[in-house]
C-alpha cells in the first residue's frame, strides 16, 4: 500500500520512484513509467519452485501466503507454473497479516486433516517466524512434511531470530544469487566496520540482501545524476505546495523539470554493481540466477542453483556474471539436503491423514452379474459390500506400505437402485462426492478427462459371443476344405512344373520318355502325379532330374502329412460351428444384439453401424442366456458384446452352448478410480502388480468365477481349420528355386553343345531354332545309357552263362558281309525283326568287333546321323546256345 501511494506520487510529479524492497508483481512500470524496481520481481521465483516441486516428484502442494497484495500477487504466477507441470493445489492458505497465535494454529489443524504434506509459504519474515513456531508445535515439522520458502523469507533469514532458525531446520528455500567478487567483500568488511562503531552492543551484524541492492541503487542514482549535468534552479514549474508545507492537499504538487531527463539517465545506466551486473530491463533489474538453499544450524546451506536455460543445476560457474550451463540436469539423488526431522531421504509428500476423514470409496450397485460387485442391505440399514472386484480392491489396498482407512459407499437412490450409468458415477470422483470407485470400471479415453485411473487389473477387450451348434450336415466335398483354393492351385502347377522339367531333363537320354508327342505330353502328367503316392514306374537317368525329385519328394510327404491330418480331424472331431462369424453378417442381416445396462459398449456398438433400436439390454447372466433363446427379432439376440471378464463368467456357466467369436475389440479393462493427479494412483498401481502376480489374484478369480464353470473352457475362439498358402510358402519356394537352377543348368549345357549352330550367321533366327528344336528331339547318343558295351570272355549274354570262346582265327571272316551265310550252318540264321541299338561284342574277347563300322556318318548338313543295325542271331556248330 506504501508502495502504490509513493508511485502515484511520483507519477503525478514526473519524478522517478526507486524501490529496492518493493518485489510485488503488482507493482509494474507499465502502471506508471516513473516507477524503476532495482530489485527482483517475485514472478521471477516461481519457475524455481515449481521445479523444486517437480524434481521430486510431488503432484500436490498447499500454498501459505500472507492476505494482502504483497502475498496474492505472486499466487497467480505460482499457479500457473505448477500447473504448467500437472502439479495441483488443492488447498490455498490464507492468514491475515496480523493473525493472532490460535487463529495460525486452527489453519495448521485444517492442514493436518488434509493428506498433502507439501507447503510454499510467501510471507515477511515475521509472520514467517509465528507461522514455523506453531508448525513445530503442533508437530508439522517432522519427517512427513516439507516446506518451502519463497526468498521473502529467504532473503531476510538473517534478520529472524536464532530461537526461530532452530525451529526451522530442514526448511529449503530459494533467494537470487548474488556471485561472489572482491567488491562484495570489500563492502562488507566497510559496513561491519561502521556498523559496529554505530552499534556498538550489536552482535555478528548482517546485511540483508535488499541492503546490498540498496546500494547498487544509490549507485546508480549518482551516475545518472552525473549523466544528466546540471539541473535547473527551480525544479518545480508550481511551488504552491512546497510554499505552504503544512498543506495536505496533493493537487497542488508541482510538476519536476529534471524528471524525465533523470529517468532516461536511469534507464541507460548499467554497471557491475556488488550484487552483479545491474541494468534494469523494461524498469526493472534482470533475473538472475537463483540459489536454493537448506536452514541448517543459525544459517543456510548452499544446495544447487537454477537457471532458466537448465533448471535445477548442482554448481554454477560465474565469470563476468555469465552463466556457463553444465551439461546435464541434477536430479533429486544428485541433492544433499537435510530435511524436517533429521531425515535425508525427502518426504513422501502426502500420508492418508489419521485425523482426517476416512477414504470414501464408491461402489456401484448393480441389477446383476453379482459375481463382480455386490450390495446387499443389512437389518441395520447398513451395506455389505463383496464381489471380484470387490475382493481385488481390499487386497490392493492392504498390500500398500502404510494404513488407508477407507469406507465403501453405494452409489444408490431410496430405492436402493443405482442413480445413472456408469459415466456419471465416475463424474462423482470429479465432483468430490467420492475419493475413488472401487468397481467393474472400464479404462475409456474420455472418462479419463476427469479422472485418473489405476493400472488395470484384469483382462482387456470387448468381444463378440453367439450361440454355437453341431454341424450335422454331410459335405460331399469334405475332402478339399483341408487346404484352401489358393494352397491347391499352388500345388497343382508345382505338380505340372515338376513333370514338365523331369520330362526335360530326361526325353534325349532315356527311351521312356520318348514316343509320340501325345504320349510324351501324358507322361508329364502321368509321372508328376504319380508322385503324391509314389507309384512312378519309370526311372531317371539324370542327376539334375535325381537332384530336383528328391527335393520334391521331401515336399510331396510333408503336404500329404499335412492334408492327411487336417482332413481327419474334421472328420473325426465334434464339428461345433458358430451361429454368427464376423460382425458383418450381423449388420448384413440387421440382427438385434445385446449389450449390459449401462456399459459404455452401447456407443461402440453405435460407431460400428448398429442401429440404436436393434440393442437389447441385459443386466445378469441368466437374462442374456434367455435372451439367445429368443429369435433375433422377436425379442431376442443373435450376438451379445460384452467386456471379457463379463463373457468368461458367461461361458463359465454356459460353456457348452457358446462361444467367442474374433475379432476382439481392444479395451484397456477394469481398473480403480480416482480424482485427476491423487498420489494414490501410483502406490495403488504398484501393489496392484504385486497382487495380481501372485497367488492371491488366483484365488479371487477362482472363488467367483472359475469355481462356477462346470466344464471345459469353451471361450476359444473358432478359427479357419483349412490349411493355407502361407503356411507352406517357404517350401515351395525351396522347389521352385531347385527347378529354375536345373533348368538353366540344362538349357545352358545344351546350347554350348549346339554352340556352332548358335553362332551361325548363314541361318535366320527362326531356322536355328527350328534346328535347335530338333536336335533336342534327337537321341543324345553321347549318353551313356546310349554306348555300346563290350563283351569280354567269359560273361553273361542273354542272361545265360556261356563257355568261353577261343580267340578268333586270322581265317575268320573280318565282316558281317564275309561270313558264309549262304551254304553254311549259319546260313539258316533269320534275321531279328528288331531293331536294337545296344553295343555287341565279337567272339574272341579281345577286341570289338562292329558288324558295321559305319554306323554312323555325316549327312549333308554336317551332323551325325545314326544308321539302323540289324540285331543277327548266331549259332554255333558245336553248341546249343544262341547268341545276339
Amino acid at each position: 500500500m506504501q508502495a502504490h501511494f509513493i508511485i502515484d506520487l511520483g507519477a503525478k510529479a514526473r519524478v522517478p520512484i526507486i524501490s529496492f524492497s518493493a518485489t510485488s508483481p503488482s507493482l509494474s512500470s507499465i502502471r506508471s513509467p516513473y516507477f524503476i524496481r532495482s530489485t527482483v520481481n517475485d514472478s521471477s521465483q516461481v519457475q524455481v519452485l515449481s521445479s523444486i516441486v517437480s524434481t521430486f516428484g510431488w503432484r500436490e502442494v498447499v500454498l501459505i501466503y500472507v492476505d494482502n497484495e504483497f502475498g496474492e500477487g505472486i499466487i497467480p504466477f505460482l499457479m500457473d507454473a505448477l500447473d504448467a507441470l500437472n502439479i495441483r493445489v488443492p488447498y490455498r492458505s490464507v492468514i491475515r497479516p496480523m493473525a493472532r497465535e490460535d487463529e495460525i494454529s486452527a489453519e495448521l489443524y485444517k492442514l493436518m486433516t488434509m493428506q498433502t504434506r507439501v507447503f510454499i509459504v510467501h510471507m515477511l519474515p515475521d509472520l514467517a517466524s509465528k507461522l514455523f513456531i506453531k508448525a513445530k508445535h503442533l508437530g508439522m515439522m517432522s519427517d512427513e512434511y516439507a516446506w518451502i520458502a519463497t526468498d521473502a523469507i529467504m532473503n531476510a533469514l538473517n534478520t529472524i531470530d536464532h530461537d526461530v532458525l532452530d525451529l526451522m531446520q530442514g526448511v529449503i528455500g530459494v533467494r537470487p544469487y548474488i556471485p561472489k567478487s572482491q567488491e562484495l567483500t570489500s563492502f562488507m568488511n566497510r559496513w561491519k566496520k561502521n556498523y559496529r562503531q554505530n552499534n556498538p552492543s550489536a552482535l555478528n551484524a548482517q546485511l540483508s540482501l535488499f541492503g546490498l541492492w540498496a546500494y547498487d541503487s544509490a549507485t546508480a542514482l549518482a551516475i545518472a545524476v552525473e549523466k544528466s549535468g546540471n539541473f535547473s534552479t527551480n525544479g518545480f514549474w508550481d511551488q504552491d505546495f512546497l510554499r505552504n508545507s503544512s498543506s495536505t492537499d496533493l493537487e497542488s504538487l508541482g510538476i519536476s523539470k529534471n524528471g524525465a531527463m533523470l529517468l532516461k539517465a536511469l534507464l541507460e545506466t548499467s554497471f557491475t554493481g556488488i550484487t552483479g551486473y545491474f541494468k534494469l530491463d523494461g524498469g526493472q533489474l534482470q533475473s538472475p540466477a537463483y540459489q536454493i538453499v537448506n536452514v541448517i544450524a543459525n544459517g543456510a546451506k548452499e544446495v544447487a542453483f537454477w537457471t532458466s536455460e537448465k533448471g535445477i543445476e548442482k554448481d554454477l560457474n560465474s565469470t563476468a556474471n555469465k552463466i556457463s550451463n553444465t551439461d546435464k540436469a541434477i536430479s533429486k539423488s544428485d541433492l544433499t539436503i537435510i530435511w524436517p526431522g533429521d531425515k535425508a531421504s525427502p518426504p513422501k509428500g502426502w500420508v492418508i491423514p489419521t485425523s482426517g476423514k476416512k477414504l470414501r470409496v464408491g461402489v456401484p450397485v448393480k441389477d446383476g452379474f453379482f459375481e463382480f460387485v455386490n450390495v446387499e442391505r443389512n437389518s441395520d440399514n447398513s451395506s455389505t459390500v463383496t464381489g471380484y472386484s470387490i475382493d481385488i480392491f481390499k487386497a490392493v489396498m492392504s498390500s500398500l506400505p502404510y494404513a488407508v482407512p477407507y469406507e465403501f459407499i453405494p452409489w444408490e437412490n431410496s430405492d436402493g437402485k443405482i442413480v445413472g450409468n456408469y459415466n456419471e458415477l465416475i463424474y462423482q470422483v470429479y465432483l468430490g462426492v467420492f475419493d475413488a470407485i472401487a468397481g467393474d470400471t472400464t479404462i475409456v479415453a474420455n472418462r479419463s478427462q476427469y479422472v485418473d485411473f489405476t493400472m488395470p487389473y484384469t483382462e482387456s477387450g470387448v468381444s463378440m459371443i453367439v450361440p454355437i451348434r453341431q454341424n450335422q450336415q454331410k459335405n460331399a466335398w469334405v475332402f478339399l476344405k483341408p487346404l484352401t483354393w489358393d494352397l491347391w492351385l499352388t500345388t497343382f502347377f508345382f505338380f505340372v512344373i515338376i513333370g514338365f522339367l523331369i520330362w526335360l531333363l530326361e526325353h534325349r537320354i532315356n527311351d521312356e520318355f520318348r514316343g509320340p508327342p501325345l504320349h510324351q505330353i501324358g507322361m508329364v502328367f502321368w509321372f508328376s502325379f504319380s508322385t503324391m503316392v509314389f507309384a512312378q514306374k519309370e526311372k531317371v537317368v539324370s542327376n539334375s532330374a535325381r537332384f530336383v525329385l528328391i527335393i520334391w519328394f521331401w515336399v510331396v510327404v510333408i503336404l500329404i502329412q499335412s492334408y492327411t491330418a487336417s482332413l481327419t480331424s474334421m472328420l473325426t472331431v465334434q464339428q461345433l460351428q458358430p451361429t454368427v462369424t464376423n460382425v458383418n453378417e450381423l449388420l448384413k442381416n440387421k440382427a438385434y444384439v445385446g449389450y449390459q445396462k449401462g456399459s459404455f459398449v452401447t456407443a461402440m456398438l453405435v460407431r460400428m453401424g448398429f442401429e440404436k433400436f436393434r440393442l437389447v439390454e441385459y443386466n445378469s447372466v441368466d437374462e442374456l442366456h434367455k435372451l439367445f433363446t429368443i429369435e433375433s427379432g422377436n425379442g431376442g439376440i443373435a450376438a451379445a458384446f460384452d467386456e471379457i471378464p463379463y463373457m468368461k463368467l458367461f461361458l463359465a456357466t454356459y460353456c457348452n452352448q457358446y462361444t467367442t467369436v474374433q475379432p476382439t475389440y481392444k479395451t484397456d479393462g477394469f481398473a480403480f478410480v480416482f480424482p485427476i493427479g491423487s498420489p494414490l494412483v501410483g502406490d495403488v498401481s504398484r501393489a496392484i502388480l504385486t497382487v495380481t502376480e501372485g497367488d492371491q489374484m488366483t484365488q479371487i478369480e477362482k472363488a467367483w468365477i472359475l469355481e462356477k464353470s462346470t466344464c471345459q473352457d469353451s471361450s476359444e475362439s473358432l478359427a479357419s481349420s483349412s490349411l493355407d498358402l502361407g503356411s507352406f510358402w517357404g517350401l515351395f519356394l525351396i522347389v521352385g528355386i531347385a527347378v529354375a537352377l536345373a533348368f538353366v543348368i540344362h538349357v545352358a549345357m545344351f546350347l554350348l553343345e549346339h554352340w556352332r549352330l548358335v553362332t551361325d550367321t548363314g541361318h535366320s533366327t527362326w531356322e536355328k531354332i527350328v534346328m535347335l528344336a530338333r536336335r533336342f528331339d534327337d537321341k543324345d547318343l553321347s549318353s551313356h545309357t546310349f554306348r555300346k558295351s563290350e563283351i569280354r570272355g567269359g560273361g553273361t549274354i542273354n542272361g545265360d552263362e556261356t563257355n568261353e570262346i577261343p580267340p578268333r582265327s586270322p581265317s575268320y571272316p573280318q565282316s558281317p558281309s564275309e561270313f558264309p551265310l549262304q551254304g553254311s550252318p549259319f546260313s539258316q540264321i533269320p534275321r531279328s525283326p528288331t531293331l536294337s541299338s545296344h553295343t555287341q561284342r565279337d567272339f574272341s574277347g579281345e577286341q570289338e568287333y562292329h558288324p558295321n563300322d559305319n554306323v554312323t556318318s555325316m549327312n549333308q548338313e554336317g551332323d551325325l546321323s545314326s544308321e539302323i543295325v540289324p540285331a543277327i542271331e548266331l549259332i554255333s556248330p558245336n553248341s546249343d546256345q544262341q547268341m545276339t
